[in-house]
């Protein structure tokens, strides 16, 4: 549930994306990285795996459209830092991701738009990824408040970054709204820096 910047859950139906270490050029091909807005960016997602001759393969993401968490493998998102990776999952519809691990500048892009991405062991993750599978309509609730994972009849622990935890939680992982809320305070340290034109 999300209450005005508050991230306490989120969930809904599931997408399997396996395979370890996928990078963000595979997430959004560095090729896309030229336009000036994020506005795109969900049509640019996994460009190159979705398509074969030019047309739609049987990649997860044209067969689980409309799915709200993706269910990955091993360090997910390494490789350069764009964080269009992220933002073209978020503007695709996915709202939390469940992995193995991520790599770090991933999940700090992730939690500074506001999607958690929360870890589990192997064994639990392919299970979720196999039970995806099986009910494609089956809910996924990622409870970021409570650090666990609820689909079927399971609830599982999951570990999620304190700092994450605690921006999602709180509604401070927007920084940019925070700073804009704080305007004046912003603005009066400013005044402040020796080193900012007045």
């Amino acid at each position: 549930m999300t209450d005005d910047q508050h991230i306490t859950a989120v969930g809904g139906t599931g997408v399997p994306i396996p395979g370890d270490d996928v990078d963000t050029d595979q997430i959004l091909p560095a090729r896309f990285l030229k336009e000036v807005t994020f506005e795109n960016m969900a049509d640019y997602l996994f460009y190159d795996a979705r398509r074969e001759d030019g047309r739609l393969n049987d990649h997860p993401l044209n067969r689980y459209e409309g799915a709200s968490v993706a269910v990955v493998n091993k360090n997910f998102g390494c490789g350069s830092s764009r964080e269009h990776a992220p933002q073209a999952m978020m503007r695709w519809g996915i709202d939390g991701v469940v992995g193995e691990s991520f790599a770090e500048i991933f999940r700090d892009n992730c939690k500074s738009i506001g999607v958690p991405a929360v870890t589990a062991d192997e064994e639990r993750v392919t299970a979720l990824q196999e039970w995806v599978r099986e009910h494609p309509d089956g809910e996924i609730d990622i409870d970021v408040a409570e650090s666990v994972v609820r689909y079927g009849d399971r609830v599982v622990e999951v570990d999620i970054d304190e700092a994450m935890r605690e921006a999602l939680v709180e509604g401070i992982w927007d920084t940019t709204a925070l700073m804009y809320s704080n305007r004046s305070k912003v603005e009066a340290t400013a005044a402040e820096l020796p080193y900012v034109e007045r």
